[in-house]
Formats: C-alpha cells, structure tokens, sequence
C-alpha cells in the first residue's frame, strides 16, 4: 500500500511539473512526436505495401503450378540465365490438353493468355484493356463473384462464342452506369456480346492477374479469332491444380515427366519450361522485406534519437530548477525513490504524451493517403503497441540518468544551492 501511494504521489507531482513548464513540454513532446511519427510511419506504409503485396500474390494459388516459358526467379543458388530461357518454346494449347488426359494428379488444368485491346460501346472507347483468354475450366481454378449475369456454358466456350465476362472497372469507363449484360462491344471491328458483370475485387498494385476489375475474360476458342495464343506476345501459359491429396512435388514430378515427353527431350537436354509457384515469390518478398525493415528500424531510429536527447536534456534542465525543493522534500522525510519516480514519471509522460500525438498524426495521414493513392494504408494494432512501447523505453532511459541525480542529491546541499 505505500508503494501504491508512492507511485500515486511520485505521479501526480510529474502532472504538476508539466502543467508549470508548458513551453518547455510543448517543446520537448515535438521532439519525440516527431521520432514515433518518423518511425512509426515508415512501418505503416511497410506493413501496408506488403500486405497489399501479399494478397496480389494469394489471388495466384498456393496449391496451383503455372507451366511457363520463363522462371518467376533462378534455381537455388544460381543466377538467372536468361540467354538460355529465350529460345523456349511458349505452352500450347496441345499441350494443355495432352495434360488434362495424361496427368493422374491434377485437379483442375486450365489453358490463359492474354493481350492488350482497344475496346468499343457505342461512341465510347477504352484503350489497353487487358483481354484475358481462358480455357471453360477457369471459373473452378479462379474464385470470383458475379454482380450480375451468368458464367459461359461448355458449350459456348467449346465452340467458341463471341460473349466474355467484364470487369467491374471496364463496364464502369465504357457503360458508365448502364448495366453492360446483353449489351455488345467491339474489339477490332468484331462484336462480343457481354454475358457476366464481374463484381468489384479491387486494385492490384503488382499487375499480377490478381484483380479482375479491369480485365475482359473471354473463351479461349474465341479468342484465338483476335489474339495470337501462340505468340510470346500473349503470354501463353497453363495453370494445374492439384487434387486434393497430392503434393506440389509430386504434381510437379508428374508434369516435368509429361512435358518432357511431350517435347521429345532426352534425358540429357534441359527442361525447357518452367513450372512457377506464388511461394517462389514469397520468398523472395521475405528476404526483400527483412532488409527494407532494417534500413526503417535506421531511419526512425536517428529520430527517435534525437527526440530521446531532448528529453534527457530537458530533464537535466529540470533537475537543476528544482534543486532546491529536493532538498526541501527530503527534509520533509522524502525518500530517495520518491524523488527517482516523481522525476522518471515525469521523462515516461512527457515521451508517451509525444508518442501519442505522433501516433494520432499517422492515422489522421493514412486516412488521407489512402484516398490519395492506390493503396490501402491502415495503422494496424502492432504498430500502435509498438510505438507506445518505443516512447515508454525512450522516455525511461532518457529519465533515468537526470532521476537518479536528483535522488542522490543531499538535502542540506540541496536547499542551499544558488544558481
């Protein structure tokens, strides 16, 4: 209990030196807001990026095997030898249906490609729309809702129908407004007929097929009338799922053994596809991501530094002041940890209180740019426990040096001293 009352008194006495030397604590909260805001801002944007990042990368499929021309990075160890990648061939869609018959460990297997068109409604025109092709099998390897309209059926994408699927983001620059189902549009003078509305998924910072909001998806029977599937241009490329009881490596041991088939490779020749997975990529976000929170834990840190100084010489300052009510206060029967607490309570706020505005100021300017820039920026929980932390450590360390002075002043010494 007078613990409990030594910390109650110790604290209420750092409130009264705040409220006293306003000018000095304005200043001095600057010091640290602008550290916490410093630091706390870098991790933010951070966090948000790779988040963002992340979910791009998820829309790929952790359990899905993409059959590509060129590697999403280098075998372990090695460097990326792209004079050697160059001369391969592109997935074909013979090949896309050799695997649906052969492979025993797939689930799904789905053939894509994709371009950039200029698309027509009446007089309005939207250029570089990504036309994306697909194989009838794409709705069950690709999640995504419809906000209006239906899927193909087998039987207009096998016999190759001019219909597609739109973007949320298309129908709105083209339509604006109407409802594009049933309507038509026109991709280099040929009329596609709109059968789904595609509901609203978001951005995708990556461009990584993960957002269908600006895309067109079209059967790929049909879409061989105004692309070319076979050309590096349209990056042809299969997608296979596993069933539910197989391992990546044992799919990807079953498709290298089928293409190399299919391709006439003998045993000595490379492979001349590449078979790519979103955990590759992870991988390399986490090694890209562990540097670039080293170099923000350096950039905030000067900040946070510097802040930590300023408390720590206030604090000096403050010691010097009040010397002579020490001394008055262990005259009184005062002890020494009184004067240690009422003075490192008094460090601790001072570096909370500047913590906290700094805090404030973040989620008040992530507010803002979220609405500024195409990417969800958000003060998350961690970083909020994380910036209060850093004030409360900074603020004890910056107060302990100057506490621990004032506690070992002696009373007599203290009362007569003259500045």
């Amino acid at each position: 209990m007078l613990f409990f009352n030594l910390i109650k008194e110790s604290f209420l006495f750092a409130i009264n030196a705040l409220k006293v030397n306003r000018l000095r604590t304005l200043l001095t909260l600057l010091g640290i807001t602008i550290g916490i805001f410093a630091i706390i801002s870098v991790f933010t944007v951070l966090d948000s990026l790779e988040n963002t990042i992340r979910n791009s990368l998820s829309s790929l499929g952790d359990d899905i095997v993409y059959v590509q021309k060129w590697p999403w990075a280098p075998p372990p160890g090695e460097e990326y030898k792209w004079w050697e990648y160059l001369n391969r061939p592109v997935p074909s869609l013979d090949e896309f249906e050799i695997l649906k018959k052969r492979s025993e460990k797939a689930g799904i297997i789905n053939f894509g490609a994709s371009t950039l068109r200029n698309v027509k409604y009446k007089s309005n025109t939207r250029e570089n729309t990504v036309l994306w092709a697909n194989a009838h099998e794409f709705e069950q390897i690709r999640a995504f809702e419809l906000e209006d309209g239906r899927y193909f059926t087998p039987f207009e994408s096998f016999a190759g129908k001019n219909i597609c699927l739109m973007g949320h983001q298309v129908a709105k620059d083209l339509f604006q407004g109407i409802n594009p189902v049933g309507k038509e549009i026109k991709v280099q003078g040929r009329k596609i007929r709109v059968v789904g509305l595609i509901a609203k998924e978001g951005k995708d910072i990556l461009n990584s097929g993960g957002s269908l909001d600006e895309m067109i998806i079209l059967p790929i029977i049909y879409a061989k009338t105004i692309m070319d599937i076979k050309s590096e241009n349209t990056n042809p490329y299969i997608m296979v799922k596993a069933k539910s009881n197989v391992t990546i490596p044992e799919l990807k041991d079953e498709l290298t053994s089928i293409l190399r088939s299919v391709r006439t490779l003998n045993p000595k020749q490379k492979d001349n596809f590449a078979l790519n997975q979103s955990s590759v990529l992870n991988s390399a976000l986490n090694s890209i991501f562990a540097v670039i929170n080293v170099a923000g834990w350096l950039i905030g840190g000067f900040s946070i530094l510097v802040g930590g100084f300023g408390i720590a010489n206030i604090m000096f300052v403050s010691v010097k002041e009040r010397t002579n009510l020490i001394g008055i206060q262990k005259s009184l029967g005062a002890k020494r940890k009184f004067i240690l607490f009422q003075f490192l309570f008094e460090a601790v706020i001072l570096s909370l209180i500047g913590g906290i505005i700094g805090l404030f100021l973040i989620f008040i300017g992530s507010i803002i740019a979220s609405n500024k820039v195409e990417l969800e920026i958000t003060l998350t929980l961690s970083n909020i426990i994380l910036g209060l932390l850093i004030s409360i450590i900074i603020g004890m360390i910056s107060g302990i040096f100057p506490s621990y002075k004032a506690a070992k002043l002696s009373p007599v010494e203290a009362i007569n001293t003259t500045f």
